[in-house]
């Protein structure tokens, strides 16, 4: 049985695009026919080698970690309990952990510090075909509006920033009068705008970025208000905050970006006791005053991906239709000018590849 694979054979280079066999699958893996998987900047940086310290990949390696589709297989050793027939609609938990470390007894098994992401090293969603553990998989129950390819996003780009406003809720930073901003547009702040709105307990919502095509989404999303930063100081973004929220502070911040800039102009407009979560990698390192820092007690937390249960309830949020969607179709063959696009910065919403 042969199956279609963009794979990697080295840093920098195009992927190529293959006809190779489906892998074997282990007792106690499924097989997975993919319907969706996600493009996601991430997989940009892993071509360029930004992951290449941390995680050294051996090739070939296939990417793709936003991944949903059908059961197409199921190993001897699957218990019946896990409840898995061919033919069931799942998606895909990315962060496999060792089963052993505290972060995975407590559930986290996406930070665990010696286990494995999907297609980060195991073959991931950019071929036609996957073996993934029973236990990785949630089963979503087939109904209109929830294909793979709109529910492959959410399993990345949709549960990072659920996860990360979780952080900024149990911190006490949103609420009546509160002001929370989303930095950030493309695919992961579209969806973290649904979920300030969601669980913000009626904090005011504001999508901060570069672009006014991104910002109309995120407006139709749910924001509250809007501001394209380009080209403008902190103090500049400040007065129209003030203009339009009767402030010119934050409450509380999530970062989809994760550049240094990005970081420096949050703190700029964080109010005093504010919390600020980053999700985002687009740059290395930052670079903040420590004395406002402390001095006004700024809470600044990292948010990883999402664990099982964070995936479960957005899920749920799904399946109830409280999520939109913003996607782009992509052809196998047209893969790499997509990539492409992706490090440019210029895809709305998230792109997913399908394969029929």
């Amino acid at each position: 049985m042969k199956m279609r694979a963009a794979r990697m054979y080295g840093y920098h280079e195009p992927l190529r695009l293959e006809t190779i066999p489906v892998a074997d699958v282990g007792p106690e893996e499924v097989r997975i026919k993919v319907g969706g998987a996600g493009m996601c900047r991430t997989d940009y940086q892993l071509i360029e080698g930004y992951f290449r310290a941390a995680l050294p990949l051996e090739f070939p390696a296939t990417p793709g970690h936003e991944v949903a589709g059908w059961v197409a297989g199921v190993g001897k050793n699957v218990p019946r309990s896990a409840g898995l027939v061919e033919g069931d609609q799942v998606v895909v938990s990315g962060g496999w952990g060792d089963g052993s470390c505290r972060q995975c007894h407590g559930g986290d098994e996406q930070v665990c510090a010696h286990g494995r992401w999907v297609g980060f090293g195991p073959h991931g969603g950019y071929a036609e075909y996957l073996p993934v553990h029973y236990r990785y998989l949630i089963k979503i129950p087939s109904q209109p509006g929830l294909s793979p390819d709109v529910l492959a996003p959410l399993t990345d780009a949709g549960v990072t920033p659920y996860r990360g406003i979780k952080k900024l809720v149990a911190a006490g930073a949103v609420g009546p009068g509160r002001t929370l901003a989303v930095i950030g547009a493309g695919g992961l702040g579209v969806y973290a705008v649904q979920y300030a709105k969601l669980l913000g307990a009626g904090a005011t919502v504001v999508a901060l970025a570069r672009s006014d095509e991104k910002l109309a989404v995120a407006k139709t999303n749910g924001a509250d208000h809007v501001v394209n930063t380009r080209g403008r100081s902190a103090a500049e973004v400040g007065e129209q905050l003030r203009r339009l929220t009767g402030r010119a502070e934050l409450d509380a911040i999530i970062d989809c970006v994760g550049a240094e800039d990005s970081v420096q102009m949050g703190f700029a407009l964080l109010a005093t006791q504010g919390a600020f979560v980053s999700v985002g990698l687009v740059g290395n390192r930052i670079d903040i005053p420590l004395f406002p820092f402390v001095g006004r007690e700024f809470s600044f937390f990292g948010s990883f991906w999402g664990n099982y249960n964070d995936l479960s309830e957005v899920m749920a949020l799904a399946q109830e239709g409280r999520i939109k969607h913003t996607v782009k179709r992509v052809k196998f063959e047209d893969i790499n000018t997509n990539i492409a696009a992706l490090g440019q910065g210029e895809l709305v919403g998230r792109a997913v590849i399908v394969f029929d």
